[in-house]
């Protein structure tokens, strides 16, 4: 079974959309999905440089158009599955069909430009935790008075938070780690990022949706999702909570993925699949002369979802707080918040199937408790 990635801000770089132009059909691919963002793509992805594609109103229009102007050269199957990282889950959508490519240009354009004014409202960023016990680098990143945004697997969190929380972090990193400041313009995917998510909330009403043959496995807690409307709501909420790309990449595996193609600008996600599921073949589509090797994997592994659905989802923490494990009442664990103390229970039929916290676990919101039985 085939999956198509799609990457996050961060992974532009200069010029990388220069030699994608020299393909037939491409630049007006390309040209229709600009008009509908209102940014000069192929600008963007040719003459300006790395400083100037930093720019998160730029960067999130250019990554999700550069993703589906290559999809049209690869002629995937409707039923494959998709997944973006952040921004990505964008690029994922529009290629299952859930929103047309104009409609989803004109949400990231939204995307980028309100999360841009947010980062503008305070001083704040992210950093990836490399290395160390989650536990000791989740507990670093919260004494800190950060939030754990990105779970990416493969030993990499990423902390997001205000400048001078981000400071205190990197001057009592947690034991076994280095810490890697990100050039990012905000705290991505935290409560700073509350006025973008509304902005994108607004405009996300005025869209249609479908659902879709594959599915879109879901940043907030790896679900493969079909259903357009519940997709489209996640998308939005997604832009404060925590990317869950570890959860994401069990679920690849649960769905017997095989193989895995990147979409430009290729690279990311693909050393972190190789990682994490050695035995899945991978390909980052950097540039036209991988598109032989693109189409044979296409070609070879575009199968169904044999299940529709992993047999498991994740159960997530609703608020930030501390983890209460206990054996009083029917809650699985009790959740220590700043003004309550909240009971996290199994729902419907429902079973446990492992605990993925400890007592004690300071966690964020969005994040797993627990692995249980799909309903």
């Amino acid at each position: 079974m085939l999956a198509i990635l799609a990457p996050g801000q961060g992974a532009q770089r200069e010029g990388f959309l220069t030699d994608w132009l020299t393909l037939d059909g491409f630049a007006d691919r390309l040209a229709a999905l600009e008009a509908a963002a209102g940014v000069d793509l192929v600008t963007a992805g040719t003459i300006m440089t790395d400083a100037q594609i930093s720019d998160t109103a730029i960067a999130q229009p250019l990554i999700v158009g550069a993703g589906l102007a290559t999809l049209g050269e690869l002629s995937a199957d409707p039923a494959t599955a998709y997944a973006g990282h952040s921004v990505g889950e964008f690029t994922a959508a529009a290629a299952a069909g859930v929103v047309d490519e104009q409609s989803a240009m004109r949400l990231i354009a939204v995307r980028g430009a309100a999360m841009a004014a947010a980062s503008a409202a305070a001083s704040s960023g992210m950093a990836a935790v490399l290395g160390g016990e989650e536990s000791d680098v989740l507990a670093a990143i919260t004494a800190a008075g950060c939030v754990a945004a990105n779970f990416n697997g493969a030993g990499q969190i990423v902390a997001a938070g205000r400048q001078e929380a981000l400071d205190r972090l990197v001057a009592n990193p947690p034991p076994g780690a280095r810490i890697r400041p990100l050039a990012v313009a905000g705290a991505f995917h935290s409560d700073l990022m509350a006025p973008a998510r509304d902005a994108l909330h607004a405009a996300a009403g005025t869209v249609d949706t479908t659902d879709t043959a594959g599915g879109v496995v879901s940043n907030r807690d790896g679900q493969l999702l079909t259903s357009g409307l519940e997709i489209l709501g996640r998308l939005v909420d997604q832009v404060c909570l925590p990317v869950r790309w570890d959860a994401c990449l069990r679920t690849l595996a649960s769905l017997g993925v095989t193989a895995v193609i990147e979409l430009p600008p290729a690279g990311t996600l693909t050393a972190l699949v190789r990682r994490a599921l050695p035995g899945v073949e991978t390909l980052a589509l950097r540039g036209p002369e991988d598109l032989g090797a693109a189409r044979e994997l296409v070609a070879l592994h575009s199968t169904q979802p044999t299940s529709g659905s992993p047999d498991w989802r994740l159960l997530v923490a609703p608020e930030k707080g501390t983890v209460r494990l206990t054996d009083a009442g029917n809650a699985l664990l009790h959740l220590a918040t700043r003004d309550a103390e909240l009971a996290v229970c199994l729902d419907g039929d429902a079973d446990l199937l492992e605990l993925l916290v400890q007592d004690g676990d300071p966690v964020t919101a969005g994040q797993p408790l627990a692995r249980v039985t799909a309903p």
